[in-house]
């Protein structure tokens, strides 16, 4: 069974950073996309980041420069750095996962994968 487990999460400073963190288990972690997606109040869940199993990873517009995806393939853990918080990142974060060959262009799209951590916050005050 497919368990995915956030922490990181916390209230910072515009300017500040987080590192949140995915425990994965249950799953051949190495060979799955892995996501970071987030969900602000009254707006639909986005696509933050994305790595595919090679490594390879992809990043929405507005994260770009400021966020970064990492995994620890014996640690079974996925990361996401980030740094130049603002306001607007203010959101529940959501780690997921995929087995499926999922195209690059579509790796931030949530109907996408079909494990899903119970979330972290993370609220930036200006």
């Amino acid at each position: 069974q497919v368990q995915l487990v956030e922490s990181g999460g916390g209230s910072v400073q515009a300017g500040g950073s987080l590192r949140l963190s995915c425990a994965a288990s249950g799953y051949t972690y190495s060979s799955y996309f892995m996501g970071w997606f987030r969900q602000a109040p009254g707006k639909e869940r986005e696509g933050v980041a994305a790595v595919d199993p090679n490594d390879r990873t992809t990043y929405a517009e507005s994260v770009k420069g400021r966020f970064t995806i990492s995994k620890d393939n014996v640690k079974n853990t996925l990361f996401l750095q980030m740094n130049s918080l603002k306001p607007e990142d203010t959101a529940v974060y959501y780690c997921a996962a995929d087995p499926g060959l999922i195209p690059w262009w579509s790796q931030l799209q949530a109907p996408r994968y079909s494990h899903w951590g119970q979330g972290t916050q993370v609220a930036v005050s200006s």
